[in-house]
């Protein structure tokens, strides 16, 4: 009888090895850390998603911009989120070895410029020229949006790039930066309190709201040995946006982890970020994005969409 617990005990002990062994690890990098769509693989280990499909995920957080595309061409992550389009697509024609597996917004929501409430300036138009108007670094979205916003408005006022969110707000408040960039909620109680001023928004842009503006990347190497992996976190990736659009837990935690109030979390989720631009499946009017990546000089010569389609291998998509 004594073999019996033995027995048990060892079941137990083999049943948690296979267990540990079965967890994949990858390695993610994750731009401007606890946004609302930067926070889908915080959802998914918060539903316990990611475990249940046999995967470990470690995050690297990243500014933004070429620090996350570099860290997914070096190899030091498996996947990189969130990159702006015209980054990978210049990276992609000098030869680095990118693959897009998905796509990460489409069309401009959640990104907004705005002033001081004591600033002249109620537009982009009223910008003059030399003045600095922000955007997080070259090849972002915001970049990206920025170029259209100032196109659009015939402003010549200068594209200045200031990093995350919290550098710009104080480049702002002390008088370095003209124009601050931010993206919801941040910053939403302080428009609503009237201490600072929105002069433009990223969805003004229409001709963007069908176009892909940020993609989900990975090194083109990583994908041929780790492919079955990174289906999975892309199964499971879209598993946790539609958990974050359905449960109440994920606003709480936005709220939280970006030290607003949750009526501000939801004004921010509800006003600027639509589910419909989170879909995965499709890049977008890649044409607009290969013409602005050549106005941006980040291509030397004119491309077009079938010069691009070497980039993409989009792993998962959607039945919906």
């Amino acid at each position: 009888m004594i073999f019996k617990p033995i027995l048990a005990a060892l079941a137990v002990l083999a049943s948690t090895t296979i267990t540990s062994y079965a967890q994949e690890k990858l390695k993610v990098a994750i731009p401007q850390r606890n946004f609302w769509d930067s926070s889908w693989v915080q959802f998914g280990q918060e539903a316990g998603f990611f475990k249940e499909a046999g995967l470990e995920i470690e995050i690297f957080w990243t500014d933004g911009g070429a620090q996350t595309l570099t860290a997914a061409l070096s190899g030091s992550v498996d996947v990189a989120l969130s990159n702006g389009f015209l980054g990978v697509i210049g990276a992609y024609f000098k030869g680095a070895p990118v693959k897009v597996i998905s796509a990460q917004m489409t069309g401009a929501n959640e990104i907004y410029w705005w002033v001081r409430s004591d600033s002249p300036y109620k537009t982009l138009k009223d910008v003059p020229e030399g003045k600095t108007v922000a955007f997080s670094s070259p090849g972002s979205s915001t970049n990206l949006v920025l170029l259209a916003l100032l196109r659009q408005a015939g402003s010549k006022a200068k594209p200045t790039a200031t990093g995350g969110v919290p550098g710009t707000t104080t480049q702002v408040m002390t008088g370095q930066i003209d124009v601050g960039w931010s993206v919801v909620p941040l910053g939403l109680e302080e428009v609503n309190e009237g201490k600072r001023r929105i002069i433009a928004r990223a969805r003004d842009v229409e001709e963007m709201r069908n176009q892909t503006i940020r993609v989900n990347i990975v090194n083109s190497e990583i994908l041929k040995t780790k492919r079955a992996a990174i289906i999975k976190f892309m199964q499971v990736y879209e598993k946790s946006i539609d958990w974050a659009y359905s449960n109440p837990k994920a606003i709480e935690m936005l709220a939280q982890n970006m030290k607003v109030t949750v009526a501000a979390a939801k004004q921010g989720v509800n006003e600027f970020y639509p589910k419909s631009a989170m879909q995965m499946g499709e890049i977008r009017d890649t044409q607009r994005s290969l013409d602005e990546a050549l106005a941006g000089k980040f291509i030397p010569t004119a491309k077009t969409p079938k010069d691009l389609e070497g980039l993409f291998d989009i792993v998962h998509k959607p039945a919906r």
